[in-house]
């Protein structure tokens, strides 16, 4: 008798346990929770995304200050525009780099015809 009543509660048990996580799944996949999960999965993408838009304008910003620290470009604060112009010398030598290796150059499209 005891054995029975064993197994009939068991059974029960299992039965109830059973039906629980069915309607626990089912209430998951109601159209409204899906929905709810998409909205979540999508303001959690956008903080990520967020994020590493942060990373990568923190990374150009450093990557931009070693190079002009590597370039002797500096920002001048007496200059009321705050140009980044570049240092004298360096300028001249690119201003007559450009000059000799431009001067006899022209371009007629019609050469290549």
């Amino acid at each position: 008798m005891f054995r029975r009543a064993f197994w009939f509660t068991a059974g029960a048990a299992a039965g109830v346990w059973a039906t629980t996580k069915v309607n626990r799944q089912l209430k998951k996949l109601t159209p409204e929770s899906l929905a709810a999960q998409a909205a979540d999965k999508a303001v959690e993408a956008g903080h990520r995304l967020k994020d590493f838009a942060l990373d990568v304008k923190a990374g150009m910003s450093q990557r931009e200050d070693e190079l002009n620290d590597a370039l002797g470009l500096h920002q001048d604060p007496d200059r009321p525009d705050n140009v980044t112009a570049l240092p004298g010398p360096r300028r001249m030598r690119a201003i007559q780099h450009h000059k000799t290796t431009h001067q006899n150059f022209s371009y007629d499209r019609n050469e290549d015809h």
